[in-house]
């Protein structure tokens, strides 16, 4: 009957469908003679010639294996492996689709086994069909489940320690599979969804992270060190995956892929120290693509806003690595976030000045001394952090957006005058305000450094040039130094700043081989409209009573700079008259200075005009200035800028007007200037500071915000005696 029929076919070994015998064949009577390579080419000739047996051998060997796996036959396990493997390589058609399956559905099975050999097994199966290019794109496998395991496995707490390693590394290998299969996959892009890169990042960080841990611990974790070649390293290997991965990141996609880096970095608290994180971050801006970068950049801003008010120390681990995010940036393509960065740290710059502050106010109020300054100096770790971010990043953009910066930064600079100052300032006091606009002015000098104009009416228009003269006239010699650094940076475009340091007399100006350039006619025409601020400036931060030495260093530079850069023959003439100006002051002293401000001026004057002298080549005018100078070596060493700032220096009670042959005279001046070339008719005008058109509308304001603000905070004692507002009463005792 056909039911015998049947039943007599199913028992009878050579009526067993084909596919059947081949696959048995290939399984030798012990395992350990391992896959008969006769019968497996038998089988693969099979399967390529009739391909669509292709998911039946599939589904035989899945039975197979599941069998041998319950019964921890793990010889024939490893056979059927390698059996699917060389089918998977041999076989490219439409019908491999199915026995894809199958292949999947055996190395989810090893993965689920609780035996390391066995999942490492099915791993490399599973990398092997990685690495294998399909014809046509599958619309249905989904790799959910390959993401879940591996990841596990990369977090392997297995007792032994070689184990263990093997472990993570096969997760590794198998995510890095993951990602190969699937991310040129346009079908495939889940992948790059929350839930999968929760999973994914991770596990590489916590294997990278594992190592930098043994590294702080003193233990080598390099390949050479732990005695493995790179490839079975899991730091070396999770570092490579993760890097692929970043680089395959498409544009829409990067924001899931940074985003599990700054929570893996919360979760583990790896901010402080943050040598781990600044190492991601370096690892990721060197993999993605460069107009990616400010993706990047923004996703590092918007953590600092999130944790605006964690630790002063965890904010500078954040801030500093925006340092390392932007330093990489800037030389590629930062996009339209330059101003954006800017602005998170100049409101974070001040948020941490806030901070100090009330922490400040709360210790003075409190017994916990100790605690409180070690909380105020963390915040100053922020500060300095956010100001060489700021820095770094403005210095290493190109010119035209440099300067965009810088304006924006000086918007910023509260100025007494300004709604910037009215706003910021009044709940801050004074203390604060000073706090702010030592470290904007700071952060200025560094996005200044190196930066070179073609004309200075584009690096210095007045709503820069303005409150940056309106802070050097504030009585605070720190900040009045800070002014004068920027227009050193400004100014000197021919680096010779270096070779002028320290103020002295100097010998031999030809030996410095000063770099220069003949001045340009929108130069000059800038030194028109705005010499006269410029020596304004100069003339009354000299006669500042809390001057120091490095005050007057920079006053020297910055009339050598404005000589250098900026003086023809009739600028020349004016510096010289302001020369002539600062020496009458400092010997009628009409405002009662200290004498060591009058000498530090004349000692001023008394440099300039060496300098001054032999950059103009005159013969007549060397000479004069040099006799000048012998005269006081031997008789008034004090108003030489060699003794008066030196430590200890005898003052003397008096400066005698009358003792001619001691100071530069206007007339043996001019004789000498006299000729083609210098108008020296106009030596004999005495210079008086004059209040230029840009600054006139200032004063009366100011005096009104200062008197508001010392109602309101208590911190100016008198207006009578605050000798800056009598300089801003548009220079009537001037």
């Amino acid at each position: 009957s056909p039911t015998q029929i049947t039943g007599v076919c199913g028992c009878c070994g050579p009526l067993r469908p084909r596919y059947k015998r081949l696959v048995d064949n290939i399984f030798p009577e012990d395992p350990k003679d391992g896959l008969s390579k006769s019968d497996m080419e038998k089988l693969t000739f099979y399967a390529v010639s009739a391909p669509e047996k292709l998911d039946r051998i599939g589904a035989y060997l899945a039975e197979r294996l599941s069998r041998d796996v319950v019964r921890h036959r793990y010889g024939y396990v490893v056979i059927a492996m390698e059996a699917l493997d060389q089918l998977l390589m041999a076989c490219h058609s439409q019908s491999i689709k199915p026995f894809v399956e199958s292949f999947l559905h055996m190395v989810a099975k090893l993965l689920e086994s609780r035996e390391p050999d066995l999942q490492v097994l099915g791993t490399n199966s599973f990398v092997k069909f990685a690495n294998i290019e399909e014809d046509t794109p599958s619309y249905h496998r989904r790799y959910d489940f390959f993401v879940s395991q591996f990841s596990a496995m990369c977090h392997s707490t297995h007792e032994d320690t070689e184990t263990r390693t093997r472990i993570r590394v096969a997760g590794i290998k198998g995510l890095q599979g993951v990602v190969r299969k699937t991310v040129n996959d346009e079908l495939q892009a889940i992948i790059w969804e929350p839930q999968h890169m929760d999973k994914l990042i991770p596990s590489m960080l916590f294997n990278m992270q594992d190592a930098d841990d043994l590294d702080r611990a003193g233990h080598p974790s390099s390949p050479s060190g732990a005695g493995q070649d790179g490839e079975e390293n899991p730091a070396a290997l999770a570092e490579s995956c993760f890097r692929e991965l970043l680089g395959r990141a498409a544009y829409g996609n990067m924001n899931n892929a940074v985003r599990p880096v700054l929570v893996h970095l919360d979760n583990h608290r790896l901010w402080d120290p943050n040598e781990f994180a600044v190492s991601c971050f370096r690892i990721i801006m060197y993999s993605i693509q460069a107009q990616h970068s400010h993706h990047v950049i923004q996703q590092v801003l918007g953590h600092l806003d999130a944790h605006n008010k964690n630790t002063p120390r965890v904010r500078a681990g954040i801030v500093q690595v925006l340092l390392e995010t932007v330093a990489i940036a800037a030389k590629g393509s930062v996009g339209p976030t330059v101003l954006e960065v800017f602005n998170t740290l100049l409101k974070h710059l001040r948020m941490s000045v806030d901070f100090e502050l009330g922490e400040s106010s709360r210790r003075n109020s409190a017994s916990s001394v100790s605690s409180g300054r070690s909380k105020e100096s963390e915040e100053r770790i922020v500060q300095n952090a956010i100001i060489q971010t700021i820095g770094f990043f403005g210095g290493n953009l190109p010119d035209y957006q440099r300067a965009e910066v810088m304006m924006f930064i000086m918007g910023k600079v509260p100025v007494y005058g300004t709604p910037c100052h009215t706003l910021d300032t009044v709940k801050i006091g004074h203390h604060g305000t000073k706090r702010i606009q030592t470290m904007l002015l700071s952060s200025l000098i560094m996005v200044t450094s190196g930066f070179k104009s073609k004309t200075m009416a584009a690096a210095l228009p007045p709503p820069f040039l303005d409150p940056l003269f309106s802070i050097s006239l504030m009585e605070d010699s720190e900040l009045r130094q800070l002014v004068l650094e920027i227009l050193h940076n400004i100014i000197d475009r021919h680096d010779n700043r270096a070779k002028l340091r320290g103020i002295r007399i100097i010998p031999n100006v030809a030996a410095l081989k000063i770099k220069r350039e003949k001045i340009s006619k929108q130069d000059v025409a800038f030194m028109k409209k705005h010499g006269q601020q410029l020596y304004r400036h100069i003339y009354l931060g000299s006669k500042e009573e809390d001057n120091v030495h490095k005050n007057f260093e920079l006053l020297f530079t910055t009339l050598a700079v404005l000589t250098i850069e900026l003086a023809n023959e009739e600028v020349v003439i004016d510096l010289i008259r302001l020369a002539i100006a600062l020496q009458e002051m400092a010997l009628v002293n009409e405002e009662n200075m200290p004498m060591f401000i009058r000498c530090g001026i004349m000692a001023l004057v008394a440099a300039y005009l060496n300098f001054l002298s032999q950059m103009i080549a005159n013969p007549p005018f060397c000479q004069h200035v040099s006799k000048v100078i012998e005269l006081r070596n031997m008789d008034a060493p004090y108003l030489l800028p060699e003794h008066i700032f030196r430590d200890k220096c005898p003052l003397p009670e008096s400066l005698d007007k009358e003792d001619r042959v001691l100071y530069f005279q206007t007339a043996d001046m001019a004789e000498c200037l006299a000729g083609p070339g210098y108008n020296a008719e106009r030596l004999s005008i005495p210079y008086v500071p004059q209040v230029t058109g840009e600054t006139s509308h200032f004063s009366a304001q100011t005096v009104r915000i200062v008197l508001y603000e010392s109602k309101r905070l208590q911190e100016i004692n008198s207006l009578k005696n605050c000798t800056a507002c009598r300089k801003l009463e548009g220079g009537k005792n001037h």
